[in-house]
């Protein structure tokens, strides 16, 4: 509870805005939550770090980061943003005619490697491989929750 109140909103200040893209930059918030959750009581210290997210209830930062962004892109596609979605996303050009559900996004070429990281292209194959149902949601909190059970039963 702590953790969640005192550290995690810090570690999260602006994280759509500045994702970090280096492994040493993402190594270095997971160590902070690696270590936090070995101070929790009740909980051996033994324990490896992704069966400890499982009993905290807790994502690593790089899923929560990519929750956030699937998030976002929710918002942006079903305008509960007041933003332009053609800003920032394509639609697929033939919709009816691809695998998957109907909101399918292109992902444009990218020239330079930097262009890769952005909103706009790190997020579209994770939104492409989500099921119809879970982006058909009616509210951010029903795809929310359809999200987290469709990463349930996906590591099953």
């Amino acid at each position: 509870m702590l953790y969640k109140t005192y550290v995690r909103p810090h570690m999260e200040y602006c994280v759509l805005a500045w994702s970090p893209f280096l492994m040493k930059d993402i190594e270095c918030l997971e160590k902070v939550q690696r270590r936090v959750t070995k101070l929790v009581r009740g909980l051996d210290r033994d324990v490896p770090y992704a069966e400890r997210l499982k009993i905290l209830g807790l994502y690593s930062h790089e899923k929560r980061r990519l929750r956030g962004d699937l998030i976002e892109v929710y918002k942006i596609l079903t305008a509960k943003e007041k933003v332009n979605a053609s800003t920032f996303l394509q639609q697929a050009p033939t919709v009816s005619t691809l695998r998957g559900h109907s909101m399918k996004l292109f992902r444009p070429r990218a020239r330079l490697n930097i262009r890769k990281n952005f909103f706009s292209h790190r997020v579209v194959s994770h939104w492409n491989d989500l099921p119809q149902h879970v982006v058909e949601a009616p509210s951010v909190n029903c795809f929310k929750s359809r999200l987290e059970k469709h990463w349930r039963d996906m590591d099953v």
